[in-house]
């Protein structure tokens, strides 16, 4: 265990880290999984440590800050948003040494997912490569490439969401999200070599696919659950809230879902795969109980002091919830015009319709909305409040 000395830092700088390490560890580790990939389960173990020492640092600040017994009483709900962070991130990486340790997964599992229209990049700028010395946005990834950096590691030290003057250096290791072609080509030009070839898929059967999508359904949820908690916390939210909660209940049921394939499963599979999904489940479960937390402090009505909201505005993505009011620019509208028509990031990550409460992950461009659905969406601010107002939402989070 590394030792901790303790240095002043910025409440509002070590808030604003922990966030965004819990949510780029959960993202990370889960995409370690999904392409077996070491090099990004490795990322998620350096973030783990990363985060251990922010939560010691903020939580002596927030000791010190607290002279009298009503200003610990305001600070509560921020000991706790921060300790939710931690334990997400300690759950990622537990999702991530199932990668590290060769507990793994069944060999065919991988390509029992659906195929993703983005995925994560995790490549080390190499001394002759082009990006060394260069400017983002000299680079142009997001427009040549379609890819969108959301992290560069320098020297142990995290930078998210990086900006256009930003230069990068020989030995950053950057983290981006695009499509298959475009991270190929940044990884390409990145490090100087191909972008490692996806394996034969094995044979898979009606009862992996199974597991598969109970999988993807408990990534998808961890994944919503902490966005949507941070938003809460963020716009005091009771409504997003609630859908931390029903998230977390119905991860329960993927869960169980989960380990009675593995118990059915029985001797036709490795055991230390097997053992290798367990603590896939309970780590992903582990993730959605900490977003309830956080929940939890939104819907106890416990107030978060002004740092928390001024920290979390410094953030470039925010996940809401918007609901399609009958007759709104957004009634009749299909997810692909929906997204195009932002064109400032806006993703549409899931859509409920009807009254069974259930979530549609990854919904198709095809999709018409429709008056009454529900979308959870994730981008910027800007993007993600003008589409709360095309739907009719009144003026939008603020």
């Amino acid at each position: 265990m590394r030792e901790i000395s303790y240095e002043p830092r910025n409440v509002r700088e070590t808030l604003v880290e922990l966030k965004d390490s819990s949510e780029l560890a959960v993202d990370l580790a889960y995409s370690a999984v999904r392409y077996d990939d070491a090099d990004l389960a490795d990322e998620v173990v350096e973030l783990e440590a990363r985060v251990n020492y922010l939560q010691y640092h903020s939580r002596i600040a927030l000791m010190l800050a607290a002279k009298r017994a009503e200003e610990a009483e305001r600070l509560v709900g921020l000991f706790q948003v921060a300790s939710s962070a931690v334990r997400i991130t300690e759950a990622a990486g537990d999702v991530a040494r199932i990668v590290l340790e060769e507990d793994g997964v069944p060999a065919a599992f991988e390509h029992a997912f659906p195929d993703a229209d983005e995925r994560l990049v995790r490549a080390t700028v190499g001394e002759e490569s082009a990006f060394a010395g260069s400017r983002l946005r000299e680079l142009e990834l997001d427009l040549e490439e379609g890819v969108r950096l959301i992290a560069i590691r320098r020297d142990g030290e995290w930078s998210f969401s990086p900006e256009g003057d930003d230069r990068l250096q020989a030995d950053d290791v950057i983290v981006g999200r695009g499509p298959r072609d475009g991270i190929e080509s940044v990884y390409r030009r990145a490090t100087g070599e191909a972008f490692p070839a996806p394996t034969e898929p094995p044979e898979t059967t009606d009862d992996l696919e199974r597991a598969a999508d109970a999988v993807v359904e408990l990534k998808d949820m961890a994944e919503l659950a902490v966005g949507l908690a941070y938003g809460a916390a963020r716009f005091d939210s009771d409504e997003l809230a609630r859908e931390v909660i029903s998230l977390e209940e119905q991860s329960d049921a993927r869960k169980a879902d989960l380990e009675t394939w593995v118990i059915e499963t029985g001797g036709d599979w490795n055991a230390d795969e097997l053992r290798g999904l367990l603590h896939l489940a309970a780590a992903s479960e582990a993730i959605c109980d900490a977003a309830v937390d956080i929940a939890e402090v939104v819907l106890r009505d416990v107030e978060l002091p002004p740092v928390f909201g001024a920290a979390l505005e410094d953030s470039e993505e925010v996940i809401a919830a918007v609901t399609v009011v009958a007759e709104s620019d957004l009634d009749g509208t299909t997810i692909a015009d929906l997204e195009f028509e932002e064109g400032a990031g806006v993703v549409v990550l899931a859509i409920r319709r009807g009254d069974d409460n259930a979530w549609t992950f990854d919904p198709t461009g095809e999709l018409v909305c429709a008056a009454g659905d529900s979308l959870l969406v994730r981008g910027p601010p800007v993007g993600v409040d003008h589409l709360r107002k095309l739907a009719g939402n009144g003026d939008g989070l603020e």
